[in-house]
């Protein structure tokens, strides 16, 4: 039994590629298929939670114990100016 999504062979891969070449031109290709490197990369990485907005893995100094909260700048006192 056939699949409905069979992938093409032979000569249909040369057809495919003749028509890419004529809908975006010789020179664009390079451009396309580095692009499209590119985003498979970027993919795979945040796909393996490897992005660049993941925290960092927690240090033994950070395993301690919940970093503390910052504190607020004091109150100015009379007569001076507020901080910003």
């Amino acid at each position: 039994m056939v699949s409905m999504l069979a992938l093409p062979e032979g000569g249909e891969w040369i057809v495919l590629l003749v028509i890419v070449v004529l809908l975006f031109g010789a020179k664009k290709l390079p451009e396309l298929t580095r692009n499209t490197a590119k985003a498979l990369v970027e993919f795979k990485k945040i796909s393996n939670g490897q992005d660049d907005e993941t925290p960092a893995k927690p240090t033994a100094n950070s395993a301690a114990g919940p970093a503390q909260p910052a504190t607020a700048a004091p109150p100015p006192q009379p007569g001076e100016e507020p901080r910003t």
